[in-house]
C-alpha cells in the first residue's frame, strides 16, 4: 500500500481524455462550419477599427494552438512538481470560468497578434495540421501530465498543470468560436447574396 497517488490520478483518466479530445473535435469541426462558406469580403469584414474580422480570427487559432501545445509540452519538460495538487486545485473551472466571459477583452500576446498577411487556404491549413497534432497527443499521451505544472502569464489563472493546458486549448477556441458569432451578428456584416 501507497501514501501518495496512484499513476492512474496523475494521467488523464478515461473520462478526462475522452472529454478533452470530444472538446478538441467538436470546436475544430464548429471552426470548418463557421468559416468554410464565407465569401471573401465575410472573411475580412472587420466590424470596428480595433476589431479582428473572421479571417484574423482563424489566423491567430493557427498561431494559439502552436504556443498553446508549447506550454504543455514546457510543463511536462520540467521536473514534477510535488505541490502540484494543491497548486492547479480548482483551475479546471478556473480556464472554463474565465475562458466563457467574453464581456471581459483580453489582449492576446504579442506573438499570437494575426497580421492578415496569411491567407484563407494556408489559415486553415495551418490550424487544421496544428490541431491533428494536439488531438493525436491528447488520445495516446499516458504522461503524468497532472504533476508538471507551469505558470500562466496572467495571474488570474496561477499555476496550471500539462492536463489543463491541454484543456485550455479547446476552451480558448470556443471563446473564438464566439467572436466569430458576434462578427456575424455585425450590422454591416456582408451578405452572402453581395457579389
Amino acid at each position: 500500500m501507497t501514501d501518495g497517488p496512484t499513476t492512474t490520478t496523475l494521467t488523464m483518466t478515461n473520462d478526462e481524455r475522452t472529454h478533452v479530445v470530444q472538446l478538441l473535435q467538436r470546436t475544430r469541426g464548429d471552426l470548418l462550419a463557421a468559416i468554410e462558406p464565407l465569401t471573401a469580403d465575410q472573411w475580412a469584414f472587420q466590424p470596428g477599427p480595433d476589431r479582428w474580422s473572421i479571417g484574423l480570427i482563424a489566423e491567430h487559432l493557427g498561431l494559439v494552438e502552436s504556443r498553446l501545445f508549447g506550454q504543455v509540452e514546457q510543463a511536462l519538460s520540467a521536473p514534477a512538481n510535488p505541490d502540484w495538487e494543491a497548486a492547479s486545485a480548482g483551475k479546471d473551472t478556473v480556464i472554463e470560468t474565465m475562458l466563457g466571459d467574453r464581456d471581459t477583452r483580453r489582449d492576446a500576446p504579442e506573438k499570437v497578434i494575426p497580421t492578415g498577411a496569411v491567407d484563407r487556404a494556408v489559415a486553415i491549413r495551418v490550424f487544421l495540421e496544428r490541431r491533428a497534432h494536439t488531438i493525436a497527443f491528447a488520445e495516446t499521451t499516458q504522461q503524468p501530465l497532472k504533476t508538471h505544472t507551469l505558470e500562466h502569464h496572467r495571474p488570474a489563472y496561477g499555476t496550471l498543470n500539462a492536463y489543463q493546458w491541454l484543456l485550455y486549448i479547446p476552451l480558448h477556441h470556443q471563446r473564438h468560436l464566439e467572436q466569430i458569432e458576434e462578427v456575424k451578428r455585425a450590422p454591416r456584416f456582408p451578405s452572402s447574396d453581395q457579389v
